[in-house]
């Protein structure tokens, strides 16, 4: 039990004294005109209160990426956890604060315009590549899973809402019109009660795993897992042969860092009243999204007598979203289970919505396309006609190039936030490194994958390992060409 409470407690105590830190070097100025000042159009430049944008930015961040990643995850046990702290503090939070920052500077473009502005053409277009697969693929499998979850649901059996078919193109509609439609149509005015939603599901199931969950782990088990003493199942380092590294990293996202949640930022940073508020609603959201993945990580080592093995059974049997209903089911009853169905169906809907209209702001941006009806229309069908025809594919091979681009984006957008802090002058380093780190992990993965280069582990660690070493020393080099002009 201790170490949830000291992983909650290390997550707030970086915001209330890492973050204002970050913030210094960002050259946050209050007294600057925000890009919604001076594009009011009615359509993505609207004005948002800054508990609104907060609400929404979390949502949309969220979904229900902090949900299912920490609970695949827990079969490392507590380990899941240290890494999801670790992650957010020196990651995510500032991957995301960072992506906002960029964007409200840069009259709230899209990612690839900002690269093309600290960077070069050939960035640019990287960027604008990844981007927008990342920004599909999300959108894709934020079809197919709720579409999955929702047509076997055990209420529908029997009739034609048991259709897999019927629920893609329900959703389909709905995101036809949350991707056509002025964010303050639908966006504003759903968003912010979801978001309340999963903080009071986050906040019960907490409650009642640190009441009545049969196993909640100690500080002494992660202890013991570095040691390696396994007495506990959950303490199996390496669970059917997955290794730690990279694979926990790439496991759990979002929550510790997602490459997801910088294409969201221009939604915000184009309704934010001033640039004061991208701390609370960037940072803050990310550190609250650090908050539900470790109390879903502390559900998948809790609530598991069987340990490990009866976990694996579970997300054999049905996957995430059973795990899921199982335990809001046996700890909160039938409200639970209400719950549950929201937090498998509608909450990657509400992610699902903003990466299909992420992908049109960044086509619009890339191509300074005029925002009129006739245009978002021209985009917004082919965009959807085509992610209906991907899911007739295989799930798992949309997921893995999902799962790819995410880890990508993150590390090339903490390079691009170097890059940033790099033309101000300011401490580099809350980025760059983490922007190492990052590289080592994308690169090792890629190396092992079987959609890379399917190397074998003992080949893809240690070229990660050096990847990274490269890249600290080019910094440290950098760093002193930068310095030697002002000394």
């Amino acid at each position: 039990m201790l170490i949830f409470f000291v992983s909650i407690a290390i997550l707030i105590l970086g915001y209330k004294f890492y973050s204002p830190f970050v913030e210094k070097q960002a050259g946050i100025d209050p007294k600057a005109a925000t890009p919604q000042e001076r594009f009011n159009e009615g359509v993505d430049y609207v004005a948002i209160s800054p508990v609104k944008a907060f609400l929404i930015q979390f949502l949309n961040v969220a979904g229900v990426g902090p949900i299912f990643g920490p609970i695949l995850g827990a079969v490392y046990g507590p380990v899941a956890l240290v890494w999801i702290v670790i992650g957010n503090i020196i990651g995510g939070a500032v991957h995301d604060y960072f992506s906002g920052v960029m964007s409200i500077k840069e009259d709230g473009k899209s990612l690839p315009e900002i690269a093309g502005h600290y960077y070069n053409i050939v960035f640019k277009g990287f960027m604008l590549v990844f981007t927008a697969m990342l920004l599909f693929f999300v959108g894709v499998v934020f079809i197919m899973s709720p579409a999955g979850l929702l047509s076997n649901l055990s209420y529908f059996e029997g009739t034609f809402l048991a259709g897999n078919t019927f629920w893609v193109l329900v959703i389909l509609l709905y995101y036809f019109l949350a991707t056509l439609l002025p964010i303050d149509k639908i966006i504003t005015k759903l968003y912010p009660a979801f978001g309340l939603l999963m903080i009071v599901m986050t906040t019960l199931i907490a409650a009642a795993l640190l009441m009545e969950a049969p196993h909640l782990p100690a500080v002494t088990d992660v202890f013991a897992y570095f040691e390696g003493h396994h007495e506990h199942d959950f303490l199996t380092p390496n669970p059917d042969g997955a290794p730690i590294w990279p694979l926990l990293f790439l496991t759990i996202t979002c929550g510790a860092i997602s490459g997801f949640h910088s294409t969201q930022a221009p939604i915000i940073a184009r309704c934010l009243t001033n640039e004061k508020y991208v701390r609370p609603v960037y940072y803050g959201a990310m550190v609250c999204e650090g908050i539900v993945a470790c109390v879903w990580a502390l559900a998948g080592i809790a609530a598991f007598p069987g340990g490990y093995v009866e976990l694996k059974a579970m997300l054999a049997q049905g996957g995430p979203g059973l795990v899921v209903n199982h335990i809001a089911t046996s700890y909160l009853g039938v409200f639970g289970g209400v719950m549950a169905i929201l937090a498998v169906a509608v909450f990657p809907i509400t992610s699902g919505d903003t990466a299909f209209r992420s992908l049109r702001l960044t086509i619009v941006d890339a191509f300074n396309i005029p925002q009129s009806l006739r245009n978002r229309l021209l985009l917004s069908v082919p965009i959807l006609a085509i992610a209906y025809l991907m899911t007739l594919l295989d799930f798992s091979l949309i997921w893995r190039y999902f799962a790819f681009s995410n880890m990508l984006l993150s590390t090339s957008v903490l390079w691009l936030a170097t890059k940033y802090l790099f033309d101000r002058g300011t401490f580099h380093w809350i980025v760059s490194v983490p922007a190492v780190i990052g590289t080592s992990m994308t690169v090792a993965y890629i190396a092992t994958a079987g959609i890379g280069l399917n190397l074998p582990m003992d080949y893809s660690k240690p070229i990660g390992v050096l990847v990274a070493v490269a890249g600290l020393i080019g910094l440290v080099m950098a760093d002193h060409k930068r310095a030697a002009p002002a000394a």
